[in-house]
């Protein structure tokens, strides 16, 4: 008989070990998303991109995606523009997977982080705030609760997610050396505002 999967990602998993946590980690970028039932921290950056942490804080089953709209055009997941449908994509890879490892349904619940206004140039549009207003509307819409948020505001996050115990410590980075950050952004942003539509959940692919 096969081996149960323990775990899922889009692509190969960005595995490293972590020397402050002492433990095994993975690393997520922009589009993807990484779920699985071992001890395995999930970490992740955050610009204007968000990320949701999902879990089932009985049989210790989570993942987490990172993903962000390619429109500002956006107000609600029921109304299906052609930029909500990435978002849809990305809640549903990283449901579906959760449940593929046994997590329940009904057991599920959610932390949410990002949207921050980072991304030069976006000022006006504020791409950030319309992440965070979908995120939001697709967890009440799922039925899936909101247990922590921290959302909005201007500086990138640094999210650490503990699935086995639902835990999550998030870094505010105050001072960027770098323009790595926006530049993973910007590019992931104008990379999926350019592929046709059509719902197919490989437009989250490299």
């Amino acid at each position: 008989m096969a081996k149960p999967s323990l775990e899922f990602a889009l692509n190969e998993p960005n595995r490293y070990y972590d020397r402050h946590f002492e433990r095994s980690a993975v690393k997520i970028l922009p589009g993807e998303y990484f779920a699985t039932r071992e001890n395995t921290m999930i970490v992740t950056v955050l610009g204007s991109c968000v990320a949701v942490c999902l879990y089932d804080p009985v049989l210790k089953i989570g993942g987490m995606n990172h993903f962000l709209l390619p429109s500002d055009n956006v107000t609600a997941p029921n109304m299906m523009t052609e930029s909500a449908r990435y978002g849809v994509f990305a809640m549903e890879l990283l449901i579906n997977h959760v449940l593929k490892l046994g997590a329940r349904r009904n057991a599920l619940e959610a932390k949410v982080f990002g949207g921050g206004n980072v991304l030069r140039g976006l000022t006006v549009q504020n791409v950030g705030e319309r992440n965070a207003e979908f995120v939001l509307d697709y967890l009440k819409m799922e039925q899936i609760p909101v247990i922590a948020a921290d959302l909005l505001d201007i500086y990138p996050r640094k999210v650490y997610f503990f699935p086995e115990t639902g835990l999550v410590k998030v870094r505010k980075i105050k001072a960027i050396h770098n323009s790595t950050i926006m530049d993973r952004e910007s590019e992931y942003r104008l990379r999926i505002k350019n592929l046709p539509s059509g719902g197919d959940v490989e437009l989250f692919g490299e």
